[in-house]
């Protein structure tokens, strides 16, 4: 995942934060100012896990769990990023995601990553 200044995710909130991947930022000068991170829990719900079941024993992809991971990892980044704005970071590097199961039915995402600051 890359993104530069006005990198906006999924719940409006806009960010002038350049968020990469890499350990690098060519052309740029920086120092760290420390780790940064952002989670949510996720929690299955009744009725779509009902018809996901379905999917699951027709096989084919499970598109309602495919857009609740995705909603989950914007909103992780997004606290990462608010962390990150607070610091008076100007990047993060080394953006990273991990997630676990928390409880039947319930599973975590977590991005992380460097905060930096430009010299």
């Amino acid at each position: 995942m890359a993104g530069g200044p006005g990198l906006t995710e999924p719940y409006g909130k806009t960010f002038n934060i350049l968020v990469t991947t890499t350990e690098n930022i060519p052309g740029k000068q920086y120092e760290i100012i420390g780790i940064v991170q952002g989670n949510t829990i996720q929690t299955k719900n009744i009725g779509r896990d009902f018809t996901q079941g379905l999917r699951h024993i027709a096989g084919g992809e499970l598109k309602a769990y495919v857009d609740m991971v995705s909603k989950a990892r914007a909103l992780s980044t997004e606290r990462m990023l608010e962390e990150a704005e607070a610091l008076g970071a100007d990047a993060v590097v080394c953006l990273r995601y991990a997630s676990s199961t928390v409880s039947a039915g319930a599973a975590e995402i977590l991005a992380f990553g460097t905060a930096v600051k430009y010299v």
